[in-house]
């Protein structure tokens, strides 16, 4: 008999249950929708900045390989830049200097000649040392 009475408590316990659940479920319905759309366009998100991330990734590893190798090209455009900013360097120098225009431009003049003057004195030296033998 005890096994009946557990039977019929059990079958109210569950019925009420369900009664509450069936009640709540339509309320539930739309957030778990409203959920699974957050979690959807997060997920987008994710994988769209992870794409972004890798492209950027291995255009810079390609773009290493290739200097690694000695197959970049940039030569020309670092060149370029760099006069660029020598340039742009020597102007605002000009503009900004403390000295009359006479002595700036004596002053450049000498470190130019004196830069030159080195220049010819290593090259010089480099021509005599080297003997076009091996260890001699």
């Amino acid at each position: 008999m005890k096994s009946r009475k557990e039977s019929i408590l059990m079958n109210a316990l569950l019925g009420t249950g369900l009664y509450l659940l069936d009640s709540v479920r339509d309320r539930f319905a739309d957030g778990v929708g409203d959920l699974r759309d957050r979690a959807k366009d997060n997920y987008e998100d994710l994988r769209s900045r992870a794409k972004d991330g890798y492209e950027t990734a291995s255009d810079r590893v390609s773009r290493a390989s290739d200097v690694l190798r000695g197959e970049d090209s940039s030569i020309l455009s670092t060149t370029a830049s760099l006069l660029i900013g020598i340039g742009i360097g020597v102007g605002l120098g000009l503009l900004l200097a403390p000295a009359s225009g006479e002595e700036t431009r004596g002053n450049i003049a000498e470190k130019v000649q004196d830069f030159g003057g080195k220049v010819r004195d290593r090259f010089s030296r480099e021509q005599e040392a080297a003997t076009g033998t091996y260890g001699a």
